[in-house]
C-alpha cells in the first residue's frame, strides 16, 4: 500500500487536474454558446435563400439551365475534411480522419487517386495523413481559429469555379454534424453539383425577375452554395466545442471520483498508521510495567 506521503501526491496532483479541466469546460462552454448563437441566427437566412430558389424553379414552366447543379460524370472531385487543431475532445477528430480514409478509398477504388484533389482542415489530419501516401492539395489552419463567411465565400467559389471550368466533376465535405452536445454525427455531404431542394410550398408563385431567368437563376445559385458552405463550417466548429466540453466534463467527473478514492484510501492509510502507533505505546507501556 503507497505511504501517506504518496496518497498526498497523488491527491494534489488529481485535483490540479480537475482544476484544469474544469476550467477548459467552461471556456467550451462559451465558445460553444458563442458558435450556436451564430449559427441560430445565420440559419434562416440560409433557409430563405434555399425556399426562395426551389419556389422560383417550382414556378418555372420547362426546364431552366444551372451550371452548378449540371449532373455529369464523375472523373474527379474536390475532397474535403474538417478536423481541429488541438486535441482533448474526445472521438471528434478521430471520427472524421476514420470517415475520410473510409470515404478517400471509395472515390480512390472508382476514380484512381490521382483524381482526387484534397483539401484540409485542421492540424490533426493533416499530421495523420503525413503518415500515408495520400496526396495534399491544400491545408488551411483549424476552423475554430479563423472562421468568418469571406473564407467560406473564398473556399466555395474557387471551387465553384473549378467545377464550371469542368476541372472537378464533384465536391465532397466530410465533417461532424452537431446534433448536441453530447453527440457529433460524422458526415459525408456531396455539396456539388447542387440539388436544389423540391418546393414545400402549396402556394403558387408568379415572380417577375430582370433581365432573365436564366440570370437571375445563376446570381442566386452561388449564394446558396456560399451559404451551404458557411453553415456546414458553422456546424464542424459547434461540433468541435461540444465534443470538448463534453470530454471536459467527463474528465472532470473521472478526476472528482478519483479524488474521492484517493481520499478514502488515504484516511483508511492514516487510520492504519494510528493503530499501529497506538498498538506500540500500548505495548511498550505494558513492557515496562512488567
Amino acid at each position: 500500500m503507497p505511504n501517506l506521503k504518496e496518497i498526498r501526491a497523488r491527491i494534489a496532483s488529481v485535483a490540479s487536474t480537475e482544476k484544469i479541466t474544469n476550467a477548459m469546460k467552461m471556456v467550451s462552454a462559451a465558445k460553444l454558446k458563442k458558435s450556436e448563437g451564430v449559427t441560430t441566427s445565420f440559419l434562416p437566412y440560409r433557409n430563405k435563400l434555399n425556399e426562395a430558389l426551389s419556389n422560383y424553379l417550382g414556378s418555372l414552366e420547362g426546364e431552366v439551365t444551372i451550371p452548378l447543379a449540371e449532373q455529369r460524370e464523375v472523373k474527379r472531385i474536390a475532397l474535403l475534411a474538417f478536423t481541429s487543431s488541438s486535441g482533448l475532445c474526445g472521438v471528434y477528430n478521430s471520427n472524421v480522419i476514420k470517415l475520410f480514409k473510409k470515404t478517400y478509398d471509395d472515390y480512390a477504388e472508382r476514380l484512381g487517386a490521382k483524381a482526387i484533389d484534397v483539401y484540409l482542415f485542421g492540424k490533426k489530419i493533416k499530421d495523420n495523413l503525413k503518415k500515408g501516401d495520400i496526396a495534399i492539395t491544400k491545408t488551411y489552419e483549424s476552423l475554430s481559429e479563423q472562421l468568418s463567411f469571406e473564407l467560406a465565400t473564398e473556399i466555395s467559389d474557387s471551387l465553384a469555379n473549378q467545377f464550371l471550368e469542368k476541372k472537378i466533376d464533384a465536391v465532397v465535405l466530410v465533417y461532424n454534424h452537431f446534433k448536441n452536445a453530447g453527440v457529433q454525427v460524422p458526415t459525408c455531404e456531396t455539396v456539388l453539383p447542387l440539388v436544389p431542394s423540391p418546393t414545400t410550398s402549396e402556394m403558387g408563385f408568379d415572380y417577375i425577375v430582370e433581365p432573365s431567368k436564366e440570370e437571375f437563376i445563376n446570381k442566386l445559385v452561388p449564394k446558396v452554395i456560399r451559404t451551404k458552405f458557411y453553415s456546414i463550417m458553422l456546424d464542424a466548429v459547434t461540433a468541435e466545442h461540444g465534443a470538448r466540453m463534453t470530454a471536459m466534463h467527463i474528465a472532470s467527473d473521472n478526476a472528482n471520483t478519483l479524488l474521492q478514492e484517493l481520499k478514502t484510501q488515504y484516511n483508511k492509510a492514516r487510520q492504519n498508521v494510528i493503530t499501529t502507533e497506538l498498538i506500540d505505546i500500548v505495548g511498550g507501556a505494558e513492557a515496562l510495567n512488567s
